[in-house]
């Protein structure tokens, strides 16, 4: 692990290269996996206040569920989470008309209705953040449906670090991120000058 401020990183954050690519996924992290994305008590209380504003970007199936769910629900492991449709896609999402899985709270944004971007959770993927005594570790989740990311963040030489930047920003801001960004410049030189001898 590699400390920047009070947050541990694993090393993938530095060392996997990664980018999203969702012409390949289609947005599959929208509808796979064991649960809704995760919510804080803070982003449910802003889902509250912003959902009138996100409804009408929002399919059917998603406020029919909301409808009967509420517009979060505590997942198995006692946490809040976004309600799935059917078990598996998150309620806010929508089918662009190429056929791939959007966020309508992000839409919503884009189109300037809301300030508010969409779940913490979902921006910083693959990065899972987990709050510990004392620091606060951030771990890259590597995933099947995000093979398709590996290749396209090679392909660009773009880092977890470097794709999450916007994210990381929101989350840590500006200053922390410019710290981050230096530590992995230093830690990229090292391993490669370890690799020479």
């Amino acid at each position: 692990m590699i400390v920047v401020g009070n947050k541990l990183l694993s090393e993938d954050i530095f060392d996997v290269q990664f980018s999203c690519d969702i012409s390949a996924c289609q947005g599959a992290c929208c509808v796979e996996g064991n649960g809704g994305a995760p919510l804080t008590e803070e982003e449910c209380a802003i889902l509250d206040d912003i959902f009138e504003d996100v409804k009408p970007f929002l399919r059917e199936e998603g406020l029919d569920v909301i409808k009967e769910k509420g517009l979060f629900v505590l997942g198995s492991d006692g946490t809040l989470e976004t309600p799935l449709i059917d078990g598996r896609a998150c309620v806010y999402t929508t089918i662009s008309p190429k056929g791939n899985l959007q966020c309508g709270i992000e839409q919503a944004y884009n189109e300037g209705k809301i300030s508010w971007k969409k779940p913490i959770s979902c921006h910083l993927y693959p990065i899972r953040v987990k709050e510990l005594i004392d620091f606060t570790a951030l771990n890259y989740h590597k995933w099947e449906i995000c093979n398709s990311a590996l290749s396209c963040g090679i392909a660009r030489k773009t880092s977890i670090l470097e794709f999450c930047k916007d994210a990381l920003v929101r989350q840590f801001g500006m200053e922390w991120y410019t710290e981050a960004l230096a530590t992995m410049k230093v830690w990229t030189e090292e391993k490669k000058n370890a690799g020479k001898s």
